[in-house]
């Protein structure tokens, strides 16, 4: 697309100043309580930006550049010919969902070296279909793109979503993601097909086999410095093996640092106060023996104390963008507790 923010070019800095949207929006907040998505629309300008990574979908069009992050320079045959070819799958079933007049062909242009690189290709030609007049949508790569995106979002920090006549934006933290309607649409019709979603399954499952890869990511240019999609490793799961999804809710487990708020100590389901990544959370502690250490005084809770602990996320699918909100928390395991650093006084 064009040269305004969010281009992919080697020169593109990683924190740019985005243009703010001034057109009526509807904004999809995540829940505070329970688990049902809500949406607050406004017709005032969006505002508060300060400097953000600014993502647009629209940039992958007819190519892209699969970045294997990791031990530079080589990768296992095995995990790179299952990855593309996963890929290739999920470009044709993508393709049929939003173009059945045409097919299309995936091709390796290239191979760079650095975090090891694959440049794919699409190419469409019409179909022998006399009822399928439609004009070509080359969207299948930014198909792609989008829903690994949305897919992988990290259950740590709030999600917004603001749906407008043109595009749909995803904002987490500093990240700003841009994904036209038609692309959007297109998403949301690729991923009720078993077929994409096992494939682009197959394609983590391949990375997530080989110890050396640890991301997998994409970006329109084989020259960009920085790829514009990066899924760590400790995201591959999501999509490899994605959690059980039951009336639009699914739960993952996460690894947190929680800053004690407030304590609850006694045994039972009243909410403890947290904050996590500057985020302030409520979840109950259900970790009997951390209960029977405490009360056994093996374990002393002071204000500005924190636990290491598994933390269960319930999320919620909003059913009009596809994108999974944090509903509510349990902390279901303490691995350990952290006294709050203190300073004594040294007699001199």
């Amino acid at each position: 697309m064009g040269s305004g923010p969010g281009t992919s070019t080697a020169e593109r800095a990683p924190t740019i100043t985005p243009t703010l949207d001034h057109h009526p929006a509807e904004r999809h907040h995540p829940p505070t309580s329970g688990c049902a998505a809500s949406v607050l629309k406004t017709t005032m300008p969006l505002s508060g930006y300060v400097k953000v990574d600014v993502i647009e979908i629209a940039q992958f069009q007819e190519e892209f550049v699969i970045f294997f992050g990791g031990t530079p320079k080589r990768i296992n045959a095995y995990t790179l010919a299952s990855t593309l070819v996963s890929i290739a799958d999920a470009v044709k079933s993508a393709n049929a969902a939003v173009n059945p007049g045409y097919d299309v062909e995936v091709v390796v242009e290239a191979l760079g070296e650095g975090s090891f690189k694959a440049k794919i290709r699409t190419l469409y030609t019409e179909a022998r279909n006399l009822f399928s007049k439609d004009n070509l949508k080359a969207v299948a790569l930014s198909v792609i793109a989008s829903y690994v995106y949305q897919h992988t979002l990290a259950p740590d920090a709030p999600v917004n979503v603001i749906v407008n006549e043109q595009e749909v934006i995803i904002e987490q933290g500093d990240t700003k993601v841009i994904v036209p309607r038609e692309v959007h649409e297109a998403v949301k019709a690729a991923e009720k097909i078993d077929s994409f979603k096992r494939s682009i399954g197959k394609a983590f499952d391949a990375v997530e086999k080989d110890k050396y890869v640890e991301s997998l990511a994409f970006t329109p240019s084989m020259d960009d410095l920085w790829p514009l999609i990066s899924i760590p490793r400790a995201r591959f799961a999501l999509i490899s093996n994605p959690p059980e999804i039951e009336d639009n809710q699914r739960s993952v487990i996460e690894l947190a640092d929680l800053h004690i708020l407030r304590a609850i100590l006694e045994r039972g389901t009243r909410k403890w106060e947290f904050v996590w990544r500057g985020v302030k959370i409520s979840a109950p502690v259900l970790d009997q023996a951390f209960y029977n250490d405490f009360f056994a005084h093996k374990i002393k809770i002071a204000p500005g104390d924190s636990i290491s602990a598994k933390l269960r996320i319930y999320q919620v699918r909003d059913e009009d963008t596809g994108i999974f909100t944090n509903c509510k928390y349990e902390v279901i395991e303490v691995i350990s507790h952290i006294s709050r650093m203190t300073q004594e006084a040294i007699d001199v």
